[in-house]
């Protein structure tokens, strides 16, 4: 219960170290070739820096609250806060690519350690009364933060030097460790909980995530399943992931408890956190990866179609907790309009062509953050008051554990676009230039353009003087295609969660109401 103001200058300390975990992330995604670049890092190997980020952070959202729950709250935040600091600083200095992956693999980890402390902390210090307005804080590193970091990766790669990527750490862990050593209430530690701790959950979480992100992430370059890598980490995780389930199930302490999944409410939430992170791509990754392709824009250039979508949540966050805070209105209606305005928005940027630049997005970016932001924050309401205070660590693991996941299986999922539809949309592209070849033949050997779409016709004429400017029109026309496609796989798993919205979760009130009762 809050008594004075510290508990929410510490709740503003750990906000502050999310943005900078969630910056480390996108920002350092984001900037990645430039990183690379100046390191002399190629892409087969830079392909595992974002690897072992990823394989530490999923790892790191498994473990958090439980340690949390052991050395105190307060010890745990700074404790990750400091080690985000010291890795993310290091990592410009690193003096070659082991200590490079290295550091990178540690950071991951200080970021899944910090994000479910968001949640617990929320949950912890804030009353019945405010505590939509934690969950909305929470819903910031879902919503805003990540399209924010295209603007931060733009300043720091195009204006300031690829250094800042990592330096920017410094002045928000320096912030967030300063307001949550002042702010953050100290709690008795519960060290016993220690001689109960599982160890085997903790082994097996290392082992079949590590496993399961490292093949997600490297199996569309290794051709999956022709590999034998790819094959033995298939192996290990189908083996360990249900042990992990088994092993859950029977501990007295355990890292999360599946139990929880038998409340629909929470089950909900659960799922549908885990598919919202996939459909949130379609905000920042699949825009900035057409206008990057595409057009050929760099990110300074990009910056302001996610920044749109940050913004927005400033005022839309606000909003939505008002409207969930109104007792007639349920919050699964909230939760079906998000979900809506997500799939408006990914069937109308579906649409698509090649003369799209950053105005034809800006509609329908306005669209999704709504959608985003009505979605996160009703889920985020159904799901924790299905919960009691001391199922909090539990409940923040099994629910951030499948969200760092997500980004994983998100990321994997548009690189099998990129690849299958790519090459199904070239093939057919050039096969239909070729149907039309011999029975349309211009006087200067060129292609009837009025068979062809614009922009292969464009390239087709081209084509007579040089057949490099035909195969750039191919290749644009099939990225188009892609991304395209991408939307439409975006807007189908939102259809998914609406369907499922419709038979799983209950009616819920707001937690002044809903938790006062318990």
């Amino acid at each position: 219960m809050i008594l004075d103001k510290k508990p929410l200058i510490g709740l503003g300390g750990v906000i502050v170290a999310a943005m900078s975990a969630e910056f480390n992330d996108q920002v350092g995604s984001a900037a990645m070739i430039d990183v690379r670049g100046a390191l002399g890092i190629g892409h087969d190997p830079g392909i595992w820096i974002e690897s072992l980020y990823l394989s530490g952070m999923v790892i790191g959202m498994a473990l958090s609250p439980c340690w949390s729950a052991a050395v105190t709250l307060k010890r745990m935040v700074l404790f990750a806060i400091a080690l985000n600091c010291v890795a993310t600083a290091l990592l410009p200095l690193a003096p070659n690519e082991a200590c490079f992956y290295a550091l990178r693999a540690v950071e991951g980890f200080a970021h899944g350690l910090t994000i479910p402390l968001l949640m617990t902390t929320a949950l912890k210090y804030l009353t019945p009364n405010i505590r939509l307005w934690g969950l909305a804080c929470y819903a910031l590193t879902a919503t805003f933060f990540p399209n924010l970091s295209a603007a931060v990766s733009a300043l720091w790669t195009d204006v300031v030097g690829w250094q800042f990527v990592f330096f920017e750490a410094i002045p928000l862990c320096t912030i967030a460790a300063l307001c949550v050593w002042y702010g953050m209430p100290q709690d008795p530690p519960h060290y016993e909980r220690l001689r109960q701790y599982d160890w085997p959950g903790t082994l097996l979480v290392i082992v079949g995530l590590g496993a399961l992100t490292t093949m997600l992430q490297h199996g569309s370059r290794l051709d999956w399943f022709q590999s034998k890598f790819i094959c033995t980490l298939a192996l290990i995780s189908a083996i360990a992931l249900p042990l992990l389930v088994v092993n859950e199930c029977r501990q007295t302490i355990p890292l999360f408890r599946p139990q929880l999944l038998k409340r629909r409410n929470f089950a909900y939430g659960v799922f549908t956190l885990f598919c919202f992170v996939i459909v949130a791509m379609s905000s920042s990754t699949v825009p900035s990866e057409y206008l990057a392709d595409v057009q050929g824009f760099r990110p300074m250039q990009i910056w302001t179609v996610m920044a749109e979508v940050a913004a927005l949540q400033l005022i839309f966050l606000p909003l939505v907790v008002h409207l969930l805070d109104i007792e007639w209105i349920d919050a699964r209606w909230i939760n079906g309009l998000g979900l809506l305005c997500l799939i408006t928005a990914c069937i109308g940027s579906s649409q698509l062509d090649s003369t799209w630049s950053r105005e034809q997005f800006y509609l329908w970016q306005a669209v999704s953050g709504f959608g985003q932001a009505c979605v996160v924050l009703s889920l985020l309401m159904m799901a924790t008051n299905a919960l009691v205070p001391q199922e909090g660590p539990f409940a923040s693991s099994l629910v951030n554990m499948p969200r760092g996941l997500s980004e994983v299986i998100g990321a994997c999922l548009l690189t099998l676009m990129a690849r299958f539809r790519g090459q199904l949309h070239a093939t057919r592209l050039l096969e239909s230039a070729g149907t039309h070849r011999f029975s349309t033949v211009q006087a200067n050997g060129g292609l009837d353009p009025q068979h062809l779409p614009p922009l292969l016709a464009d390239g087709a004429q081209r084509g007579a003087e040089s057949l490099a400017g035909f195969a750039h029109a191919i290749d644009v026309q099939r990225a188009v295609m892609v991304v395209s496609d991408d939307y439409l796989l975006l807007a189908g798993v939102a259809t998914l969660i609406f369907v499922v919205l419709l038979v799983l979760p209950e009616r819920t009130h707001p937690p002044r109401i809903a938790l006062l009762k318990k």
